[in-house]
């Protein structure tokens, strides 16, 4: 029993030197294609993208890059909707059944009119046949129509293929609709990428392999084949790891077993 005992417990002792000292193998590029930390500007097939951000969230790294890109924009203008252009609110009036223009008429601001004349009354009146405004001269009151106090606003019509100046650059009108008018102009759009640990990911054409060594640092590499035999890799040493701590266990399971029935009592 003793000799089956201390066989065991080498095994055990091998088992578990072996475990503790095996070291995992990492996933590592010697030569990847970009390593890059927040900030930096990496260029795949002659475009730009740079690395807006790389952070931890539960345990996860996450990288983020960015890539500003030229692109025609548009915005679209519901009929009697109100947008603002020269820092003055103007609503849109379409006509017709089939339109090829839309009006923007200015939104006057009743309320500071008013309060800019000092012989009107801050506020319109309504009366039965309609709304007047109370201006009141050398004591007298007169109600004068709305129609006939307050200035006609400006209009200003544009047809399809006309441009103009709209948020601080020149628009074009694309298309008009009996519901709707679509503006267009030239601008930049920013493209975001989000990128997690080990995973593959495709910029402009170009697939790679994304590994985060740490918090603050992102590799990239077209090497898939490569990662794909260091994960191969570690999933075996994972594999011998698991075996030997089962033997380890075994082992010892059967050294206690083997030196329990060393007192069980004979019955001859």
């Amino acid at each position: 029993m003793a000799v089956y005992a201390a066989l065991f417990l080498l095994v055990a002792g091998v088992a578990g030197v072996l475990t503790a000292t095996a070291e995992s193998p990492e996933i590592a590029f010697e030569n990847p294609d970009f390593e890059v930390s927040e900030g930096d500007s990496i260029e795949v097939n002659g475009e730009m993208y740079t690395v807006a951000g790389i952070s931890e969230e539960d345990s996860t790294v996450i990288g983020t890059l960015e890539q500003e890109e030229t692109a025609e924009l548009s915005e679209t203008w519901s009929n009697e909707s109100t947008v603002t252009v020269d820092d003055r609110e103007w609503t849109v009036e379409i006509t017709g059944d089939d339109p090829s223009e839309f009006t923007l008429v200015e939104v006057l601001d009743r309320q500071a009119i008013l309060e800019a004349d000092d012989d009107a009354d801050n506020e319109t009146v309504e009366r039965d046949d309609g709304e007047y405004v109370v201006v009141t001269e050398d004591g007298e009151s007169t109600l004068v129509p709305v129609s006939e106090y307050f200035p006609a606003p400006e209009e200003q019509s544009y047809a399809t293929g006309d441009s103009f100046e709209y948020d601080g650059q020149s628009v074009t009108v694309d298309e008009v609709t009996t519901g709707q008018a679509v503006v267009v102009w030239e601008g930049t759009q920013t493209n975001t990428i989000e990128i997690e640990q080990d995973t593959r990911v495709t910029i402009g054409e170009t697939e790679f392999i994304a590994h985060f060594p740490d918090a603050s640092t992102m590799t990239l590499s077209t090497d898939l084949e490569g990662y794909e035999a260091q994960v191969a890799e570690i999933d075996q040493f994972e594999q011998y790891n698991s075996g030997l701590t089962r033997v380890l266990i075994l082992s010892l399971f059967s050294v206690v077993l083997l030196l329990s029935t060393t007192f069980i009592p004979s019955r001859y």
